[in-house]
């Protein structure tokens, strides 16, 4: 009789700056917690880079928009991507695709995370089409004009923006 090899926990890394946080992106976290054991949200700090939010910022907003989703984290993540996914048990990337803009870059990467790890698999989910518009660009630019950002982030995130801009 052979020996039942264990189930190996299928858990994914979303990696992005989520400067700020969007709807788009919890759609993805939302649906990737479905399809996945466990889901972790990295944001990536760049030492070089600066940002809107800082990145302890943005972790807490991430950690208040996913409370509910038991088998989702957020962390911190500093470097490449796929040593990201080592750190933390990851066997797969995931990432979002909005536009066919997207497509052409997320197929580089994957395939360049692929060559430099092939035992890490890249998962593109397509946006759904309410969200497809959204990026944290575009909140940006809304929130420094001063303009409505429900439809596009949760809540607290829109209320850390306005207190941002209104300085």
């Amino acid at each position: 009789m052979s020996k039942a090899r264990p189930k190996q926990t299928r858990h994914a890394l979303f990696p992005g700056t989520f400067d700020p946080v969007t709807l788009g992106h919890l759609d993805l976290v939302r649906r990737a917690a479905a399809a996945f054991d466990r889901v972790t949200v990295a944001v990536a700090v760049h030492p070089t880079k600066t940002g809107l939010l800082s990145a302890d910022e943005r972790l807490e907003l991430l950690a208040d928009a996913l409370k509910g989703l038991d088998n989702v984290a957020v962390a911190r993540l500093e470097g490449l991507v796929i040593d990201g996914c080592r750190a933390h048990g990851a066997g797969f990337i995931l990432r979002g695709l909005r536009s066919a803009a997207d497509v052409d870059y997320e197929l580089q990467m994957a395939r360049s995370n692929r060559a430099l790890a092939p035992e890490i698999e890249t998962v593109l989910f397509a946006s759904s089409p309410e969200h497809a518009h959204i990026s944290s660009t575009l909140v940006r630019q809304i929130a420094e004009m001063g303009g409505e950002l429900t439809s596009f982030v949760p809540k607290s995130v829109a209320r850390r923006l306005r207190a941002r801009f209104a300085r």
